[in-house]
């Protein structure tokens, strides 16, 4: 089966092919993020604009790498939220048309299930059940993945996102946007040495919560600027990197236990941080447990993970909503295929 995924959701244009859930065939990506820089963050209004320039380029270029055509796509796809909503209805208008125009089913795909689905495509062996601990700019979850459409929410963001807590300390050091991958980079050169807050919660919760975290970094740089003194960008990044793997790690470690499982599956846009997968070895790696991430490209949006989740939600004959929900949760219910 030939699925054509397409994500619209924020900042990323994309268009993929995959066959069968798990072998790419093509996965044409249009960044924004040069033109986003200049903001400091996602414009939502820019963000609808660019993805309206770039859906067809994207789509032509997804074909030609793949060597098909649209007559060789069994069932599309697309992300139907959770995101930016202007930028969500442009993927789902171009989905709408290509689907009517070529009379195929169209699936509407939840965006943090392809975020699961990308470890299909980087693992042939990767099947359920497994712990998931998804980790993006603006969702962070800890679920307990039963089947391929089928999940136990365990924890959740309270606040801010780690992604999100990420970019707003970056914005706060004047080092430039999106953060994570500028704040992973200059951790490197830096140490932990200042205080911040792990926020664990309340005993046994697996929630989360980064504000608390961002806030106190937000203070201390202030406070240090106030007395006249300027703080090596470098050991505050490596600090607040630390203070937030300390916690991911932890939870999730802890979830595995307690649920008996051997297997956690890393996935969202923070997945790519060099830290949090070396910590997440290491930790793994001493219980006894297997760990899988997808590579980079994966990480962050592409078509390829709505591809491969348009396969496993179409399997299931779910999906055929197609209404943009910008807080479109995890656990939404999918109305059936007729």
């Amino acid at each position: 089966m030939i699925t054509l995924g397409i994500e619209s959701s924020c900042d990323e244009t994309s268009v993929a092919l995959v066959e069968d859930g798990r072998k790419i065939l093509s996965n044409v990506i249009s960044s924004q993020i040069d033109t986003h820089k200049l903001y400091g963050g996602v414009v939502p209004e820019i963000a609808s604009r660019q993805h309206v320039e770039a859906i067809n380029l994207v789509l032509d270029q997804a074909l030609k790498e793949a060597g098909m055509t649209l007559e060789d796509v069994d069932v599309l796809g697309v992300t139907r939220g959770p995101g930016l909503i202007g930028a969500l209805l442009v993927g789902l208008s171009a989905a709408k048309a290509l689907a009517l125009a070529l009379d195929k089913p169209l699936v509407g795909v939840n965006h943090m299930h392809g975020h699961i689905c990308a470890n299909y495509l980087a693992h042939r062996d990767l099947e359920p059940p497994f712990i998931s601990l998804v980790v993006s700019g603006g969702h962070t979850y800890l679920l307990e993945v039963e089947d391929y459409l089928t999940f136990k929410v365990h924890g959740q963001t309270r606040d801010d996102a780690a992604g999100e807590a990420f970019d707003k300390v970056a914005r706060a050091l004047g080092i430039g946007y999106p953060g994570g991958p500028i704040v992973d980079k200059l951790a490197k050169e830096g140490q932990d040495i200042y205080d911040f807050p792990r926020v664990f919660l309340e005993k046994d919760s697996y929630d989360f919560s980064f504000s608390g975290l961002k806030t106190a970094v937000m203070n201390f740089l202030n406070q240090e600027r106030q007395k006249g003194h300027e703080p090596r960008v470098q050991d505050v990044c490596a600090s607040f990197q630390g203070a937030v793997m300390d916690v991911l790690v932890e939870k999730s470690m802890k979830l595995l236990k307690d649920r008996g499982h051997k297997t956690l599956v890393l996935s969202g846009g923070v997945a790519a941080n060099s830290y949090l997968k070396e910590r997440l070895e290491k930790a793994c790696q001493a219980e006894g447990f297997k760990l899988y991430y997808p590579p980079n490209i994966l990480c962050t949006d592409n078509g390829a993970m709505i591809a491969s989740a348009t396969y496993y939600t179409y399997q299931k004959n779910a999906g055929d909503c197609l209404l943009a929900d910008p807080n479109l949760g995890i656990l939404s219910t999918e109305t059936r295929v007729q």
